[in-house]
């Protein structure tokens, strides 16, 4: 990088300690700018084809980011309130798509804690592992998309792309051969799980682990230790830590602002009193930060994986009766509220019981870590360039099925 482009990504990152006005009037701007307003999105590859952002220019640089959503709504939440407690399961899979399982188990736990239905050791035990396994999974993706998002001088970033998503691969295969599916495995049911670990399941997971955790190094040299990623990283979107907080941000965006908060330790819930993970967390509160409190996680994920395989208790898998039919399960009333700590954050359901149907809930919202991501766009992008809006954008990690329900 050149040093008048270093002296201006310093000067960008000091005025950025000042808080930006999100509601900035365009018309009380600076008459003889440069002034464009650009559509970015939803036909943007980093816009996942759905999100939409209008970004008012002053040539280059950011001055106001107004993001737009609701291009994928799916009313999933009135979809829930129409179907019985035991059908919904499926329902979830779609929201955040790339962490489908994450989905399942909390809402099967809000219908739990509803119902006082006590779940098995070993079904808590089994739901670390796959929600660590999850998690690994998606922050591949993570930071295989976000290069591809970078793209240019990272080979257009579709090496590192393909490196994450081959391993990924291996972690859908065994999803895809403990629940016969692939994508959306309907596997979280209340009272536990659905399939248990088939024989042998142990020795391929350890396989796959030990595969993706030799080729850690490789990533590192592709994204968070590459001197041209870094170039476009580092001081670019920086969120601090007391803004995230007050637009509810949590997850690896949260602890890439230095807010050191996991809700696996600090409100465990399934297994993970027992199995108390590391907390990532960095400073910088930039694309680096938050990027590099995934790529940790991933090895810090492996470390879990592997002492719920080595402590696996023995015994059955679901604390609940078999589901016969599809209106067996009912609440008579009551409210409830769980969360969890997907790949992206808190992902809540607040769920309410009882009305003219017991047998479904009366209201049942939920709490996505995507949407409060997205709610820093405003703050973090002015001040930046286009080309910094799409790494911006990245480094949060959204996934629009969970933003718009």
């Amino acid at each position: 990088m050149s040093e008048d482009a270093s002296e201006e990504k310093v000067e960008l990152q000091s005025a950025r300690r000042g808080r930006v006005d999100p509601h900035l009037s365009i018309k009380h701007y600076d008459p003889e700018a440069d002034m464009m307003l650009l559509h970015f999105g939803p036909q943007h590859p980093s816009t996942h084809g759905v999100f939409r952002m209008d970004l008012h220019l002053d040539g280059e640089v950011v001055i106001k980011a107004t993001p737009y959503l609701g291009f994928l709504h799916r009313a999933v939440e009135k979809l829930c309130e129409k179907l019985t407690y035991v059908q919904q399961t499926p329902i979830v899979d779609k929201n955040d798509y790339v962490a489908p399982m994450t989905n399942e188990q909390a809402l099967n736990m809000a219908f739990e804690k509803i119902m006082n239905v006590e779940v098995p050791r070993r079904a808590k035990w089994l739901r670390v592992l796959l929600a660590e396994l999850q998690r690994i999974a998606s922050h591949l993706v993570a930071l295989g998309t976000f290069t591809l998002d970078l793209g240019g001088a990272l080979g257009g970033g579709s090496t590192l792309f393909l490196h994450c998503f081959r391993e990924r691969e291996m972690v859908l295969d065994l999803f895809e051969e403990l629940t016969g599916a692939r994508f959306h495995y309907n596997t979280h049911t209340i009272g536990g799980n659905r399939h248990d670990l088939p024989p042998g399941f142990d020795k391929k997971v350890r396989a796959v682990l030990d595969e993706i955790e030799l080729r850690i190094p490789d990533y590192a040299r592709m994204s968070v230790d590459n001197a041209i990623f870094r170039a476009r990283t580092e001081g670019v979107g920086i969120l601090d830590g007391e803004l995230a907080l007050e637009l509810g941000i949590t997850g690896p965006n949260l602890r890439g602002s230095g807010v050191d908060h996991d809700l696996r330790r600090d409100a465990p819930y399934a297994a993970y009193d027992e199995l108390v993970p590391k907390v990532i967390v960095e400073r910088g509160g930039d694309c680096w930060a938050r990027t590099k409190v995934r790529f940790d996680e991933v090895a810090e994920s492996i470390r879990l994986c592997r002492l719920a395989l080595d402590g696996m208790p023995e015994g059955p898998i679901n604390g609940y009766k078999a589901v016969r039919q599809p209106t067996q399960a009912k609440v008579a009333g009551g409210q409830v509220y769980v969360g969890i700590e997907t790949p992206r954050g808190e992902l809540g359901t607040f769920l309410i019981g009882g009305g003219d149907t017991p047998t479904a809930p009366y209201r049942l919202k939920i709490r996505s870590p995507s949407l409060h991501a997205l709610s820093a766009i405003p703050y973090i992008l002015p001040g930046f360039t286009v080309s910094d809006a799409v790494a911006i954008l990245g480094s949060l990690d959204p996934i629009m099925g969970e933003v718009d329900r």
